[in-house]
């Protein structure tokens, strides 16, 4: 039983409810939406199928809505392809015209790059080097051979751009996903915490405080600003693609472990994605390489891994869910995990639920227990539980639907809808009585917390069940 979760981006390959149902099936922790790609009536087929697929399947996946953010592309002239090689200058032009083949959507490019700046097209499969300016237009010497074409993305790795973070289309993006229940918000280019707030205030306006923002962090403005873009989301994805243009690649895996270990320290939910079995696009088996990726995210001790064209777009989506799940479970299986590491989060020494939820892993890694069980009505006590890596897996009765959703990012959750419960003893009864359903229980331990029903704001005890 997995407890690293996997996220899979849904689209053309996969948006059929049987398709959905299967990913359902195999383990599949969170639908993926990227508003890159879908609209709006595709993206509400998806969430109703996966909300019905839930009761049916008593699951509670979760739904993760992506934003655009705020991309830069070049329009080609008649929306036609055209072959550059190494040593053409092209011209970058702000406006449109009859004779200007690229046409940049952001035209205040011009006034934040220089001569000597170098531009990337397509995730940096073109690179170009700029040698003059006029007042319009940028001139650009090719440094190798490719294909423009019509929408290619355009990065300027090391060069802060002032465009705007939150474009009209992200504003409608965010709006749509407050208004579906969305659990989870992903922000695309975030450069800074204050990018963040904004759409907190935002959600605050629209009444909801309980979707969860997760931060992608692509850009070198955001790793300066890390710590504080950590202190104000919910979570922070490690989004590989962008930030494999905007910084040297082979800074890419040290900074993935930074931001890891930053997330982790923090309490707060950590995703590595991009390319974890990007070859399975096309290939029934992926490369060894992507194996080892997979493997050592969970060896780094993040919360989940993103599928994104392996099952948006892949010829096996399933195949590559099932991979990325036998990998999982065989790396967790065989990992030495340094278990203290109640000692490297943070956390308050007057917060009585932290206090409970550090004692509860130390126990159950000292017994080697089967099962943590916890009662939750916000979820808070079961995120606490997670962020300290217990070594089995945590199962969180709540009578919440909202709450159960919540927690399908977070480590080792398992969360199942109950009823409410007016005592303790219903509580462990009915606890144990969800745990079989799931798991044998069999000559083991198992650990059970939560709070007395009658005060419901605080996790106030904790129990040991020695089942023989």
């Amino acid at each position: 039983m997995k407890k690293t979760k996997v996220i899979c981006t849904i689209g053309p390959s996969t948006e059929s409810r049987e398709m959905i149902k299967k990913l359902m099936e195999k383990g599949m922790d969170v639908v993926r939406i990227n508003m890159s790609h879908a609209t709006y009536d595709q993206a509400r087929t998806i969430i109703y199928t996966v909300r019905e697929l839930n009761k049916e399947l008593n699951k509670n996946v979760g739904i993760l809505i992506d934003t655009k953010g705020p991309e830069i592309g070049v329009k080609t002239l008649g929306g036609k392809d055209y072959v550059v090689q190494a040593g053409d200058h092209i011209v970058l032009s702000s406006k449109e015209g009859p004779n200007n083949k690229f046409v940049i959507n952001y035209t205040d490019l011009i006034n934040d790059v220089k001569k000597g700046d170098k531009i990337l097209l397509g995730d940096g499969t073109i690179e170009l080097n700029v040698i003059d300016e006029t007042l319009e237009d940028i001139i650009c010497e090719v440094k190798n051979n490719g294909v423009i074409r019509n929408n290619i993305g355009l990065n300027v790795p090391n060069v802060d751009l002032n465009i705007d973070f939150l474009s009209v289309a992200d504003k409608n993006d965010i709006s749509f996903a407050s208004s579906i229940d969305a659990d989870y918000i992903a922000l695309s280019f975030v450069k800074n915490a204050n990018d963040v707030l904004d759409i907190n205030d935002m959600l605050i306006s629209l009444r909801n405080e309980h979707m969860q923002i997760i931060s992608k962090i692509e850009n070198k403005s955001a790793i300066e600003d890390l710590e504080n873009i950590i202190k104000v989301s919910d979570g922070i994805m490690v989004a590989r693609g962008d930030l494999g243009v905007e910084v040297s690649l082979e800074e890419v895996p040290y900074l993935q472990k930074k931001i890891v270990n930053a997330s982790l320290k923090a309490n707060k939910i950590c995703i590595v994605a991009t390319q974890m079995l990007a070859s399975m696009e096309n290939c029934i088996r992926p490369t060894r390489a992507e194996v080892s990726d997979v493997a050592n995210a969970v060896n780094e001790g993040v919360d989940a891994i993103t599928l994104s064209g392996e099952t948006a777009v892949g010829k096996y989506p399933i195949e590559a869910l099932e991979t990325a799940t036998r990998i999982i479970n065989n790396m967790e299986d065989n990992l030495e995990r340094d278990y203290n590491t109640t000692d490297k989060i943070e956390f308050s020494n007057d917060d009585v639920t932290s206090l409970i939820a550090r004692n509860v892993v130390n126990s159950v890694n000292q017994l080697k227990s089967s099962l943590i069980i916890t009662s939750s009505i916000s979820g808070y006590t079961a995120k606490m539980i997670s962020s300290y890596r217990p070594g089995c897996p945590i199962l969180v009765i709540t009578p919440n639907e909202q709450t159960a959703r919540s927690l399908s990012l977070n480590y080792g959750t398992i969360p199942v809808i109950t009823p409410m419960f007016n005592n303790t003893d219903d509580i462990i009864a009915n606890g144990l009585n969800e745990a079989k359903k799931i798991m044998s229980l069999e000559k083991t331990t198992v650990v059970i917390t939560g709070s007395f029903p009658n005060d419901k704001n605080v996790t106030n005890f904790m129990k040991i069940e020695t089942i023989e």
